[in-house]
């Protein structure tokens, strides 16, 4: 496991050396926790999850591992998003308590009906609304998005503890959005997909200056350095 965890840093050094992907480090150190399984987990500093938190979850796919281990340790509601057609019918097979809310819709900059290409491997589950080289280009559904601010007015929701997301390149049109709206979110997980995209590493340094900006930190890098774990500073 040790041998796997530093060629995956190895192999994200080399990324970035050479341009494809932006550099990223922990700038603040702080108690972290692992949730989930090793595909589906992010980390967490659980001593800014609140009683009754509320964790929002954007990105379900066939894997709820980080959102049982948040439901099992903490007194959290979860609501959970996520407009691709096999997420939706896997939801609907699971045993769920009355503390996990799913809504069978994405986030997206504005709301909207918005093409959604699936994956090529009929096994996998996540799609996306842009083109890259695992998905179906040219063949595409239509799914339901909305606007962070619509989902709040819904929801009615003004603080929130938790704000996880992998949504497979969505993350660098929605982000600014989140930010500017008026709610307080204590801990932002994403996993990034500058992979997805020839300018991957503009989205990527853009998206981190953006959380910056907003007062946001990154206390924990998972081992593929894709799931990164940002806390707001006071």
């Amino acid at each position: 496991m040790e041998r796997n965890n530093k060629l995956k840093r190895l192999e994200y050094w080399i990324k970035a050396r050479i341009g494809l992907i932006a550099y990223v480090k922990v700038q603040k150190h702080v108690y972290k926790k692992w949730y989930g399984n090793k595909y589906g987990g992010f980390y967490l500093n659980p001593n800014l999850i609140s009683q009754d938190a509320i964790i929002y979850s954007f990105g379900v796919g066939e894997d709820i591992s980080f959102d049982r281990a948040v439901l099992k340790q903490h007194n959290a509601q979860i609501f959970a998003f996520d407009p691709t057609p096999k997420s939706i019918k896997w939801v609907a097979k699971q045993h769920l308590p009355e503390t996990f809310n799913f809504f069978p819709y994405g986030i997206g900059n504005k709301t909207e009906q918005a093409k959604f290409h699936l994956p090529k491997n009929k096994e996998h589950v996540s799609g996306s609304i842009y083109e890259h080289n695992l998905v179906e280009n040219k063949q595409f559904i239509s799914v339901p998005l909305k606007s962070f601010d619509d989902i709040l007015k819904e929801s009615g929701h003004t603080e929130i503890d938790v704000l996880k997301m992998d949504i497979e390149g969505s993350e660098y049109c929605v982000m600014e959005g989140i930010l500017k709206s008026n709610s307080s979110i204590k801990q932002i997980l994403l996993e990034t997909h500058e992979r997805f995209f020839k300018d991957g590493r503009t989205k990527g340094r853009a998206l981190f200056n953006l959380m910056e900006e907003h007062g946001y930190k990154i206390f924990a890098i998972s081992d593929t350095y894709q799931e990164i774990s940002f806390m707001k500073m006071d």
